[in-house]
């Protein structure tokens, strides 16, 4: 039994980052690439699927600097939208499903039969029919959303609204809107405590973490997050429900807090430029976050708050997803 467990614990794992700027999906175990997956133009959102299935949002959209604006970019190529589907087996994608325009961020409906994407430019939530790779829903939703959590329950669709700074959440059945809570400014992304109870919402420019009780569907509290340049980006909660780490973007950090509490534990500093997307190891003891600037990821020992290593792995690292 001893044995047994040891194995366990020391299972093997990957992780799975997207590539904004090389078009591809590095996978790294035992801290190194192994491989390096083509999905598409400037993949973005990704999540693991049932049946040994990898989605990733992929978008003809160009991509646009800090403070570039939309008309002055290229048009966009809408033929390449949607969200590749990569055999995790073979190691390559073997196709794409419709996304809507500009897809960027999604979830899966817990039995993984539907994806919910979000589509900023179009203000919409598209809801997949995977199995029949089809859009069968469009539901409006607020200005520019971005991040998309489905409740542990399967019973609603939470999607972040940047630019009306609310979250909506929507009734995975009926697909109408149950309520529109106010958050901080420019909602980012969505993670529930392993209950359900509460949400947690990142907000990049009010440098705060809200909290939104699943029941009332009400905020009921607000987590600062300290530090110089500290923006709120992607969330990840560990294992065991007790603790959620936020990567701080041009802040270069990941907070740690206590999930029951709503206390910031302690400051990761200097992890990366810019740390966006965020995974953690099936135990819980690494912490991975992708940098866009630099082009890697950071490997951070959660005892300890140490780099373990930065791993190139293509251009601008956007998304994380880690597969036991």
């Amino acid at each position: 039994m001893v044995i047994l467990a040891a194995l366990l614990l020391a299972s093997p794992y990957r992780v799975y980052v997207s590539n904004e700027a090389s078009d591809d999906v590095a996978v790294i175990e035992n801290d190194a690439v192994v491989a390096r997956i083509p999905v598409g133009k400037r993949p973005r959102g990704i999540r693991l699927g049932p049946g040994g299935k990898l989605y990733v949002a992929v978008s003809g959209s160009p991509r646009g600097g800090p403070g570039q604006r939309d008309e002055d970019l290229p048009p966009p190529d809408r033929a390449q939208d949607g969200i590749a589907v990569v055999d995790l087996a073979r190691g390559v994608a073997v196709g794409r499903l419709p996304g809507g325009p500009d897809p960027e961020s999604f979830d899966l409906s817990p039995d993984g039969r539907f994806l919910y994407v979000s589509n900023e430019d179009a203000a919409a939530l598209s809801v997949v029919d995977i199995p029949a790779a089809r859009i069968v829903r469009t539901v409006k939703v607020g200005a520019q959303p971005e991040g998309v959590t489905v409740a542990p329950d399967g019973r609603a669709i939470y999607v972040t609204s940047e630019e009306d700074n609310e979250v909506d959440i929507i009734d995975a059945l009926t697909f109408k809107l149950l309520a529109r809570p106010a958050v901080a400014a420019r909602p980012r992304a969505v993670a529930f405590a392993r209950d359900g109870k509460r949400a947690f919402v990142s907000a990049e420019q009010g440098a705060a973490v809200d909290v939104i009780d699943a029941r009332t569907r009400r905020r009921s509290g607000r987590i600062r997050i300290e530090g110089p340049g500290a923006k709120p980006m992607g969330l990840a909660m560990a294992p065991d429900g007790s603790r959620l780490f936020v990567t701080t973007g041009r802040g270069g950090a990941v907070a740690c807090i206590d999930a029951r509490s709503g206390k910031v534990l302690r400051t990761f500093e200097s992890v990366g430029p810019r740390p966006w997307g965020i995974g953690l190891s099936p135990q819980g003891d690494r912490l991975y976050t992708a940098n866009g600037p630099s082009d890697d990821v950071s490997v951070i020992d959660v005892a300890t708050g140490q780099i373990v290593q930065r791993i190139t792995v293509g251009k601008l690292p956007w998304g994380i997803a880690v597969a036991p």
